[in-house]
């Protein structure tokens, strides 16, 4: 008795050692910052904010059974590219002047994508980042972004989907922001921003249907279906979707979303869009609604009236329970069958709405495991 009650006593204390070390870690910057006063009070006063927590309508219906994730994770996907994933380098001179009226995008990999707008530089959900996690392990890229952090400059405003560590990336936020660049967030969001020195002047948090300017180019915070937290899943912030139109373009940034009418009351609003940036990456049969597959990916499309769409959430990290190159095929199957026009770009290619795009299959290499 006296060995087993030695037993317990040590392992009571390595618990205890454990929590605190855990208590610890979710404090360091990583894991942001937590709303307060006049920011929470109007995180309270939106209509998104139900019972102490931002929540979907409907309520969520997603499985998040740990164990059953697990299992299908494990299935014997094709998870990774074993050839070099193909990447056009940027040059940051091609970053020093002004961009020139029109409509261009060019895909960094994953959901970061950086938008050139009558004049205007945006980027979507900016990770540059080689891992996606507040600690030394994790996902880590499958392929470089088109130029190194350092020389990513002369961004003007970056839209952000949700708090999550593969959509908001601290060293990234961090860069841009000494650089000038203006956030604009969902409700909460801004005291992660605000706990890594983001100046408040930069940061522009904003409810579903808020709208703000910047150079001329209208930003307007739209409904999605999805869950936040970066301790938890505790939804203490808000998610969300982007337009981004211009005098003569406009453009639709997804974020993480499931599948529902909020796409068609977007293009009945803030319609006609010209190219949308998707996510068609990262679902599950247990994830649906909040990670919407392919087909449902090219329905939003159709369902926002848009003209050109862009898949993205796809061949960067592995986080998903599908092969790799599985959400574009099946995006390009659907679109095929409805009548929808998609490109699809090498990451670090342009594609300018104003010139023909001629897609290559350059995810159908042999040599995949």
């Amino acid at each position: 008795m006296r060995l087993v009650r030695r037993l317990l006593k040590w392992l009571l204390i390595l618990a205890a050692v454990l929590a605190v070390a855990v208590v610890a870690i979710l404090q360091t910057p990583p894991f942001g910052g937590r709303a307060t006063g006049a920011r929470l009070d109007r995180m309270q006063a939106s209509s998104a904010f139900i019972n102490g927590r931002f929540e979907n309508t409907p309520p969520q219906q997603t499985d998040q059974s740990i164990l059953r994730n697990l299992r299908l994770y494990r299935q014997g996907f094709v998870r990774s590219p074993t050839f070099e994933v193909p990447v056009v380098p940027l040059a940051r001179a091609s970053l020093a002047a002004a961009p020139a009226p029109g409509l261009r995008a060019i895909w960094f990999g994953h959901a970061s994508s950086l938008v050139e707008i009558d004049g205007v530089r945006v980027m979507t959900d900016p990770v540059l980042s080689n891992r996606v996690s507040p600690v030394p392990i994790g996902p880590t890229r499958f392929h470089p972004p088109p130029l190194p952090l350092g020389d990513l400059t002369n961004i003007d405003a970056v839209v952000i989907s949700h708090d999550h560590y593969d959509h908001l990336d601290m060293p990234t936020v961090q860069h841009l922001a000494a650089g000038g660049t203006h956030f604009y967030v969902g409700l909460g969001i801004g005291a992660h921003l605000e706990r890594w020195e983001v100046p408040a002047a930069q940061i522009h948090e904003m409810d579903w249907w808020d709208e703000l300017t910047i150079k001329g180019v209208r930003i307007t915070c739209t409904p999605a279906r999805h869950y936040s937290g970066r301790r938890a899943m505790d939804n203490t912030t808000l998610w969300s979707s982007w337009v981004i139109r211009g005098e003569r373009r406009s453009v639709y940034f997804s974020g993480d979303t499931g599948y529902g009418p909020h796409f068609a009351e977007i293009g009945r609003r803030l319609g006609p869009i010209d190219l949308t940036l998707m996510k068609v990456g990262a679902y599950g049969e247990t994830w649906l609604d909040i990670h919407m597959d392919p087909e449902s990916a090219v329905r939003a499309h159709l369902d926002l009236g848009a003209s050109v769409m862009l898949p993205v959430h796809w061949a960067t990290f592995d986080l998903s329970y599908h092969a790799w190159e599985e959400p574009i095929v099946r995006t390009l199957a659907a679109a095929s069958a409805r009548g929808a026009r998609v490109v699809t770009p090498r990451v670090g290619e342009v594609v300018d709405l104003d010139v023909p795009f001629e897609n290559t299959a350059w995810y159908a290499r042999q040599g995949t495991r």
